[in-house]
């Protein structure tokens, strides 16, 4: 279960049509390797706890892959990976030692997952956008395979197993959404990320087959239920603070300020500038006759009494 891979990320932000209207544009989006005029990678931000180990292991893998095996063989792997550790978990309900398997497959997942992007930036053969989508669709629906397999085997209760599906799934909408509007991808909070993710799922494998149940405040629980409601809290409560934190600043980034504190700030920037003895006597000449106010001059003609 990922919050995205780590093949190269995009921003697709646009400005009015990217590629233009007529032939020419036409002609523009089917040349390939052709990008929109306003399309930006996006940065990312990766600050997990094993980020700065996993990146340079990734590279030292990447250099050394043979070069008939490309990133999406690489991003097969993770998503065949990540549906075969799903029906390792549903078979576990009848035979506990395919825990084990899960756990393998869910290591072949981090390397077709990680080393996708990684290997394509290696070899100078990006492309973001292609693969800012796959990446991110091929993991919604292994997560809904693993999760699936999850609920089947009877170690999660199986509205548990849905809840974490839902919350997996609105905290991605969230950081594709600010990905889109902020330029930055979020790839972990609070120092876990993916593969801290996948650390935990293979450690939860292991107790499961030694010892499936836990005792908590006197009261006794499944271990994944227990982990499950833990992860759906965790999950929730990140899409709360990053929800509000970002709203804030676009709120600050585009609101316009007041139109009494605009104008505040304009008469300070341009005071005005002292009238002439002739010009303020002909002022007070037309306030006095009714010709004219502070607040708004006549538009034409007298005004009626």
């Amino acid at each position: 279960m990922t919050l995205g891979g780590d093949i190269m990320l995009a921003n697709p932000l646009r400005l009015g049509n990217p590629v233009g209207d007529g032939p020419q544009a036409a002609s523009r989006l089917s040349t390939p390797g052709a990008q929109p005029a306003a399309f930006r990678d996006a940065r990312r931000a990766q600050q997990s706890l094993t980020a700065g180990v996993e990146k340079r292991l990734l590279v030292w893998l990447a250099v050394r892959t043979p070069f008939w095996l490309n990133s999406d063989h690489l991003t097969a792997l993770g998503f065949v990976s990540m549906v075969l550790a799903g029906a390792c978990y549903a078979i576990s309900r009848w035979h506990p030692r395919s825990l084990m398997a899960a756990t393998f497959f869910i290591g072949l997942n981090w390397l077709g997952d990680s080393l996708d992007g990684t290997l394509a930036r290696v070899r100078h053969a990006e492309r973001p956008r292609y693969g800012f989508y796959v990446d991110h669709v091929l993991d919604m629906f292994g997560t809904l395979f693993l999760t699936a397999g999850l609920a089947v085997s009877g170690y999660v209760d199986g509205r548990i197993a849905a809840g974490v599906f839902v919350a997996y799934l609105m905290l991605s909408v969230e950081v594709y959404l600010a990905t889109h509007t902020l330029g930055v991808f979020h790839l972990s909070f609070w120092k876990f990320g993916p593969t801290e993710l996948r650390i935990l799922l293979a450690v939860g494998n292991l107790a499961l087959w030694v010892k499936p149940m836990m005792r908590v405040a006197g009261l006794t629980y499944r271990l994944m239920d227990f982990g499950g409601s833990v992860a759906i809290a965790g999950l929730v409560l990140t899409l709360i603070v990053t929800t509000a934190m970002h709203t804030v600043r676009l709120y600050r980034e585009e609101t316009r300020p007041w139109p009494g504190r605009r104008h505040r700030n304009l008469n300070a920037a341009y005071p005005e500038k002292p009238r002439s003895h002739h010009q303020s006597a002909g002022r007070s000449k037309a306030q006095q006759s009714g010709w004219a106010t502070d607040s708004s001059p006549p538009l034409c003609g007298r005004p009626s009494s």
